[in-house]
This record gives structure tokens, C-alpha cells and sequence, in this order.
């Protein structure tokens, strides 16, 4: 709900580098400092090295001024029998000792430190799933690459420039992936820098020879005959590029003699696919997903807004709430999500999320067929869990889901605490297992998930909403607020309208903590129904 009348406040790699690191802000944060302990022990080295030359250099210039002078007059020089017994001291000694100094190697403590720190450092894997998040964030968001290359994105306090090598690193990824889309975009953003005078050890032949088969990959051989051309113009000899400018020629010889031959009544056409223009991992459900998340979706009608309040809630009366009740607001109708205010303090949220950044490890789902947990692409972001028992903060937050919802939090699972990093994301799920899974919490024996607490732990400057592409529904994170809402009708049935999803965090990160509440328990505060969909 857009406004209330109540005056009240308004207000989601493992042991090392694996991959989903980048997801991670606590582990994120953490390599920033072991760059700037690199940087500082770098620095040292150079100051051992610069004092060393500066120790030679004195040597050569002290060297320099006796040889000058025993030079113009050697015999008169040596017949001074001082002279004549440093000359043999300095030869004999002096010279081995500036050899010793010379040799010296003064990048042990250097080379020793960034042996040490390596083992922290992202791998390939990592360097990959950081490109990925980023193309990501260019679907879901629209952006263009320009944008992205020049750091304009909404709420960035740090901002940041892509270089040549950075878009033609991001277009080689894309490449690698058969994601010839994406790999024109990069591309092109490469060669348009070059093109504005960006110095880079990449050349446009490079890119060109990228450029020219995704885009061919894509259909458009006209554009792909074109830029082969262009790259023979600047490197004549290329070898790939001469076979693929015979190869597009016969190609759009054949083409043309086809159409020739056609029926009088089909007009002159190439045969090559239409640019597909998307990204090769496009679902029909993400259009609605991305306008969602970029809060381009269906708008409620006036009517149904009416409906829609700000209220206080005591929990039924809970003795904890009569004196001071919890601020609610309704977020959606159907189905119904309710948005609590306040309802978690900052030194709470401090006190989880130290609890849970030690264990943090790349988020899980339960394999619908096996049962399994496994790390699949649609879910990044790194998650932990914890149990009452451990902490009485903890404990009091399952208690206050309890007062609030009225349903017995005892068969609940653990509270679970994710950090979603830039491009963190759970693409459209349901939270509660469907009838062609009938042995996903099988092992927990508290029956299907009824419901879903979720706290939001932190503001996001930009990105981060949970959405509900069934229905048209976006909830913005905003710290301290909660939001719940039914997954199962009161007869048991799933309420397929609550499948939803965390949109990527575009700028910042976001942490959230869930409870999910199972049926076990709740037989009595939550009645079953006759009617199905109740």
C-alpha cells in the first residue's frame, strides 16, 4: 500500500573461492582488506628496493668522483700508498660487499605475504560468476552497457569506471556461454571505447573477431560480412577472418541463388533467422519478473487500494502487544501480504547477522525429486542458519513470529539468514512443496510450509524487491519491517499466486531472515476448510 493515513513511522564459495563468492558482501569486504594489506606490504617492498638503489646509487656516485680524479694522473695516484692500499681493500672487499647488495633480494617479505593471502583470493569460477551478476543486472534492469561502463547507476556512492579490457573480459564470458547476445553488446562497448580513444593492450582486431561470430551466431550476416571486412582491413593476413569472409560470401551467394529460384510469387528474401535480440536463457514468466523488479509492474485498481489499511495489532489480544501493539500495513489483497513496521531493532539485526556471517555458505534448495540440498544458478546469495537455543535474541524473534501470526512456531524450521551481494538473486519459487513433490520435507515430518515470515535486515539503494509475477506485487526491502503471508489456503491446497522472487540487488547488498512456519502444530489456530481454495 502506497499511503496510510495512520500516523504512525513509515518507514540472503565455500571454506575459500568457490563459486557464488561474489555474492557474499561479508566475504566481499573482507578481500578489500586483503587488497589493502597487499597494497601496504607492496609498498614496503618498494621503499626496501628504492633504499637499496639508494644505497648503490651513493656508492656509484662516491666511485665515480675517485676514479675521475685517479684516472687524469693513475701512477701519481697509486704512488700515494693510502691510495694504493683502498684501491686493493676496495677491489678485494668493497666490490663483493655492493655484489652482495646488488643481489640482495628485497621482495621476500612481499612474496611471502601474498603467498599467505592468495588462498583467500576469488578463482576463475568466482571471476566468472562476478561477469554473470553483471549481465544479470543489465536484463533485469534495462541498462544499457554504457551505462554500466560509466558507473551511472542509481544510489552509488563509489563510482566506478569499465575499461576496454573489463568490456571485452565481460563479452568474452557472455562468449564462452554461447550468449552471442550478449557477447555483441560487450563488444561493441569495447570497440566504442577504443573508438573514443581509450589506450588498452586490447586491439580492435580482438574484438572484431568476437564481434564478427556473434553477431553471424545471431543471424545478421550482412553486419557479420561488415565487420570481417573491417577487421582484414586492419590486419589483411588474419587467418580466421579470411576463412570466415569465403565462408559469409558462399553463404549469401547460396542465399541469393535460392531466391532466385523461389515461386514468382515470394518476394526477395534471406533465409537467415531473425536477430533474436534477448538473452539465450530468456523464460516467457521473466518479462514479468524484471518489470517487477524494476517497478514497471501491474497497478493495483483504486478500488482494490481502497481496501488496503494501516493498523495497530495486538496479536489477539497478546499481553506483549496490548500496550504496544505492532504496526501493520497491508502490502497486497490476494493473496494477502502484511507488512510489519519496527518490528525488529537495529541492535537485534546487528546481534544475527554476527551470529550467522561465520556460517555463511552459498544458499541451497531441496531437489524436488531426490530431496537433496544443492546450490543451483537461479538461487545466489549465501545463507546461514540459526536455532533458538543458541541465543535468547533469537529465541525472542521466533517468539514474537509466534505472537504476532498466532501460529505455533515449534515445527517451524530454523530462522534462516541470507546475504544477498550485487547480483545476489532466488528467481521465481514457491516457498511451499507441490503435489508431484510429495517427499520434499518428508524428513522434517511437520508437513508443507503454511507460511512465511520474512524480515528485512538492511535497506538496498537500489534493486533487491520481492516480487509476485502471478499477481503483479512488489514489496521493497526497507530495514526493521517484516512482511508475511499464507503459502497454503486454510484446506491445505497450495496458493499458487504466492510463487515470488528476490529481485537481483542492483546497488548495496541486502540481508534478510526468514521463518518458514509448517502445518504440524497450527491444526487448532488454523482450522481446515471444506472449500478448497479457503
Amino acid at each position: 500500500m502506497i499511503g496510510c493515513i495512520l500516523v504512525v513511522e513509515i518507514l540472503l564459495s565455500q571454506s575459500l573461492a568457490h563459486p557464488g563468492f561474489f555474492t557474499s558482501i561479508g566475504q566481499m569486504t573482507d578481500l578489500i582488506h586483503t587488497e589493502k594489506d597487499l597494497v601496504t606490504s607492496l609498498k614496503d617492498y618498494i621503499k626496501a628496493e628504492e633504499d637499496k638503489l639508494e644505497q648503490i646509487k651513493k656508492w656509484a656516485e662516491k666511485l665515480d668522483r675517485l676514479t675521475s680524479t685517479a684516472t687524469k694522473d693513475p701512477e701519481g695516484f697509486v704512488g700515494h700508498p693510502v691510495n694504493a692500499f683502498k684501491l686493493v681493500k676496495r677491489l678485494n672487499t668493497e666490490w663483493s660487499e655492493l655484489e652482495n647488495l646488488v643481489l640482495k633480494d628485497m621482495s621476500d617479505g612481499f612474496i611471502s605475504n601474498l603467498t599467505i593471502q592468495r588462498q583467500y583470493f576469488p578463482n576463475d569460477e568466482d571471476q566468472v560468476g562476478a561477469a554473470k551478476a553483471l549481465l544479470r543486472l543489465q536484463d533485469t534492469y534495462n541498462l544499457d552497457t554504457d551505462t554500466i561502463s560509466k558507473g551511472d547507476l542509481p544510489g552509488v556512492k563509489h563510482k566506478s569506471f569499465l575499461t576496454v579490457e573489463d568490456c571485452f573480459e565481460l563479452g568474452k564470458v557472455a562468449y564462452t556461454e554461447a550468449d552471442y547476445y550478449h557477447t555483441e553488446l560487450w563488444m561493441e562497448q569495447a570497440l566504442r571505447q577504443l573508438d573514443e580513444g581509450e589506450v588498452s593492450p586490447i586491439d580492435k582486431v580482438s574484438v572484431l573477431d568476437y564481434l564478427s561470430y556473434a553477431v553471424y551466431q545471431q543471424g545478421d550476416l550482412d553486419k557479420a560480412l561488415l565487420l570481417t571486412k573491417k577487421l582484414l582491413e586492419l590486419d589483411p593476413e588474419h587467418q580466421r577472418a579470411n576463412g570466415n569472409l569465403k565462408y559469409f560470401e558462399y553463404i549469401m551467394a547460396k542465399e541469393k541463388d535460392d531466391n532466385k529460384s523461389a515461386s514468382d510469387g515470394q518476394s526477395d528474401q534471406k533465409t537467415t533467422p531473425k536477430k533474436k535480440g534477448v538473452a539465450v536463457d530468456y523464460l516467457p514468466e521473466r518479462q514479468k519478473y524484471e518489470m517487477l523488479c524494476r517497478g514497471e509492474g501491474i497497478k493495483m485498481t483504486p478500488r482494490r487500494q481502497k481496501k488496503l489499511f494501516c493498523r495497530y495489532h495486538d496479536g489477539n489480544r497478546n499481553p506483549k502487544f496490548i500496550l504496544a501493539p505492532a504496526k501493520q500495513e497491508d502490502e497486497w489483497d490476494k493473496p494477502r501480504i502484511i507488512r510489519f513496521h519496527d518490528i525488529i531493532s537495529d541492535a537485534e539485526i546487528e546481534i544475527v547477522k554476527d551470529l550467522a556471517k561465520p556460517r555463511l555458505r552459498r544458499a541451497t534448495i531441496s531437489n524436488p525429486i531426490t530431496g537433496d540440498l544443492e546450490t543451483v544458478h537461479y538461487r545466489i546469495s549465501k545463507s546461514a542458519w540459526l536455532s533458538g537455543y543458541e541465543n535468547p535474541v533469537v529465541s525472542r524473534i521466533n517468539m514474537r513470529i509466534q505472537d504476532l501470526t498466532g501460529l505455533d512456531v515449534s515445527t517451524a524450521e530454523e530462522l534462516q539468514v541470507a546475504n544477498y551481494g550485487v547480483g545476489g538473486q532466488y528467481e521465481p519459487h514457491f516457498d511451499f512443496a507441490r503435489k508431484d513433490e510429495p517427499d520434499a520435507f518428508k524428513e522434517l515430518g511437520t508437513g508443507n510450509r503454511i507460511a512465511t515470515w520474512l524480515f528485512y535486515m538492511s535497506d538496498v539503494l537500489a534493486g533487491g524487491a520481492t516480487v509476485f509475477p502471478e499477481v503483479g506485487a512488489s514489496v521493497w526491502p526497507k530495514k526493521g519491517t517484516a512482511v508475511f503471508w499464507y503459502n497454503l489456503f486454510a484446506s491445505g491446497e497450495g496458493d499458487y499466486s504466492t510463487r515470488h522472487a528476490a529481485c537481483p540487488v542492483l546497488v548495496g547488498n541486502k540481508w534478510v531472515s526468514n521463518k518458514w512456519l509448517h502445518e504440524r502444530g497450527q491444526e487448532f489456530r488454523r482450522p481446515c476448510t471444506l472449500s478448497e481454495l479457503e
